[in-house]
C-alpha cells in the first residue's frame, strides 16, 4: 500500500481523494495556492505545502513546485485528480522520472489518447466503433480534402488533433465552406494547443453522449462499470449526468463494455478511464478517451458500490484488480447535478463569500463539495463548487429525490445554478429521457426568446 500521497488539485475532487486516502490509511499532502489556504482538504490533510500564487499557471500547473512538494514531504505518489495536469503526459513522465508514482496511466498512454488522431487509430485497431472520418490528419491538398468530405457525406466536423472539452471544432455543412474551415481550424489549433493537425469526421446531428467507465491494472486485467449519460450539456460542458443511460439494453452494455475492456488490455491501460461515445440510432461511435477520474464518477459509484478513487490508489500501488466483471451489478439509478457559482440565467461567474450554506440530505443523497459557511469562492478557477448526487431504485424516483434535494440546498451570498437544475428536473423532455446533446441548449434558447418577447 502507498504510504503518502500528494493531492495535486483543489476543491471537491481534492477532498474526495483525501477521504479515499484516509480510508486506506494513506497519509496526505495538500498542495495549494495562496488563495486556497482555507480550503477544507488543506485543513484536513496530514501536511500542506503552498506551491504558488492564485494563478493556475503559477500553482496547480507548476510541475516543478508540485514535484518539489512531494520531495520535501517524502511522499510516494501524486494524484492529479481531474483538470489541471491530470492528462498532461509530460507531467506524468516527470513524476515517474523523479522517482514518484503517478496515480493514473503511463505517460505514453496519456500522450496517445491525448492526440485524437492517434487515439482513433488505436481504437480502430482495437475494434472500438468510431465515427466515419478521414482516418488521419488532413493534408494541404484541397482537392483531396474535398474528396474525403464527399465520401463521408455532409455535414462534417473539423477537429483539432490536440483539442478536447468542446474546443477546436468546426461544423461544415457545404463544400463551399470546407477549405476555409479547415485552414481556420488549423490556425486556431496551433494557437490553442501547439498542434495544427486537424482531422475530419461525419457530424452526427442528433446524438447522445454516452460513456463507459473502465478500470484496468496494466497487468492484463480490465473491467467496465456500465455507462453514464451526459447529454445534458451547455456549450459542450456537462451539466447533468446519470447512470445507467436511459434506453441502453443489457445486451448493448455488455457488448460495448467488452469492446472497451479488450481495448484497455490491448493498449496496456492502467487506472480509471472513460471511453466517450456519441450514440445515435442504436450505434456507438468513439470520440475520445479520458485518462483520469471524471467529474461524474459518483453516479457510477452509487449504482455499483465501487469506490473508484480507492481503486485508482490500489492500482497505483501495483496491486492487481481484485474485482471481476461478474462482481459488477448495476443497482437502481443515480443522477448528478453540477452546482456552479454562476448566474442561472446569464451563466456569468459569481465568486464571493458564502454567508449561509445548508447541504441537502436524506435517503440516497450525497453531496461532494468543499464549500462551507464563511468560505470565499475565488474568481481564479472553474465555477463548480460541488456536486449533488442522488440514488434511487429507478429513474423516476431519482428525479423526484433530486427535486427535493435541490429544494433543500441553500447557498447564500453568491449566485448558483440551482434554479437551472430545478428547471431541468421539471422539464418533461428530461423526465422522458434519452434526449440528445443539443436538447438543453435549445431549451435555454427558447426560454431566452420567451423572456425577451415578454420584455
Amino acid at each position: 500500500m502507498l504510504d503518502k500521497v500528494v493531492i495535486a488539485n483543489r476543491g471537491e475532487i481534492a477532498l474526495r481523494i483525501l477521504r479515499a486516502c484516509h480510508a486506506l490509511g494513506i497519509k496526505t499532502v495538500a498542495v495549494h495556492s495562496t488563495v486556497d489556504r482555507n480550503l477544507k482538504h488543506v485543513a484536513m490533510a496530514d501536511e500542506s505545502v503552498c506551491i504558488g500564487p492564485a494563478a493556475s499557471r503559477d500553482s496547480y500547473l507548476n510541475m516543478p513546485a508540485i514535484i518539489a512538494a512531494a520531495e520535501v514531504t517524502d511522499a510516494q505518489a501524486i494524484h492529479p485528480g481531474y483538470g489541471f495536469l491530470s492528462e498532461n503526459a509530460d507531467f506524468a513522465e516527470r513524476v515517474e522520472s523523479s522517482g514518484f508514482i503517478f496515480v493514473g496511466p503511463r505517460a505514453e498512454t496519456i500522450r496517445m489518447m491525448g492526440d485524437k488522431v492517434e487515439a482513433i487509430r488505436a481504437m480502430k485497431a482495437a475494434g472500438v466503433p468510431c465515427v466515419p472520418g478521414s482516418g488521419g490528419p488532413l493534408g494541404d491538398d484541397a482537392k483531396e480534402n474535398v474528396r474525403i468530405a464527399r465520401e463521408i457525406g455532409y455535414p462534417v466536423i473539423i477537429k483539432a488533433a490536440g483539442g478536447g472539452g468542446g474546443r477546436g471544432m468546426r461544423v461544415v455543412h457545404t463544400e463551399a465552406a470546407l477549405v476555409a474551415a479547415i485552414q481556420t481550424t488549423q490556425s486556431e489549433a496551433k494557437a490553442a494547443f501547439g498542434n495544427e493537425q486537424v482531422y475530419m469526421e461525419k457530424f452526427l446531428e442528433n446524438p447522445r453522449h454516452v460513456e463507459i467507465q473502465v478500470l484496468a491494472d496494466g497487468q492484463g486485467n480490465a473491467i467496465h462499470l456500465g455507462e453514464r449519460d451526459c447529454s445534458m450539456q451547455r456549450r459542450h460542458q456537462k451539466v447533468v449526468e446519470e447512470a445507467p443511460a436511459p434506453g441502453i439494453t443489457p445486451e448493448q452494455r455488455e457488448q460495448i463494455g467488452r469492446v472497451c475492456t479488450e481495448a484497455c488490455v490491448r493498449i496496456g491501460y492502467r487506472g480509471a478511464g472513460t471511453f466517450e461515445f456519441l450514440y445515435e440510432n442504436g450505434r456507438f461511435y468513439f470520440i475520445e478517451m479520458n485518462t483520469r477520474i471524471q467529474v461524474e464518477h459518483p453516479v457510477t459509484e452509487m449504482i455499483t458500490g465501487i469506490d473508484l478513487v480507492k481503486e485508482q490508489l490500489l492500482i497505483a500501488a501495483g496491486q492487481k484488480l481484485s474485482i471481476r466483471q461478474s462482481d459488477i451489478v448495476l443497482n437502481g439509478h443515480a443522477i448528478e447535478c453540477r452546482i456552479n457559482a454562476e448566474d442561472p440565467d446569464t451563466f456569468l461567474p459569481s465568486p464571493g463569500l458564502i454567508k449561509h450554506f445548508h447541504a441537502a440530505g436524506g435517503p440516497g443523497v450525497r453531496v461532494d463539495s468543499h464549500i462551507y459557511e464563511g468560505y470565499a469562492v475565488p474568481p481564479n478557477y472553474d465555477s463548480m463548487i460541488g456536486k449533488l448526487i442522488v440514488h434511487a431504485p429507478d429513474r423516476a424516483t431519482a428525479i423526484a429525490r433530486m427535486k427535493v434535494a435541490l429544494s433543500e440546498m441553500v447557498v447564500d451570498g453568491i449566485k448558483t445554478n440551482i434554479a437551472l437544475q430545478q428547471r431541468i428536473m421539471a422539464d418533461i423532455g428530461f423526465q422522458t429521457g434519452g434526449q440528445n446533446i443539443h436538447y438543453l441548449e435549445k431549451r435555454l434558447a427558447e426560454r431566452k426568446e420567451k423572456t425577451l418577447s415578454i420584455l
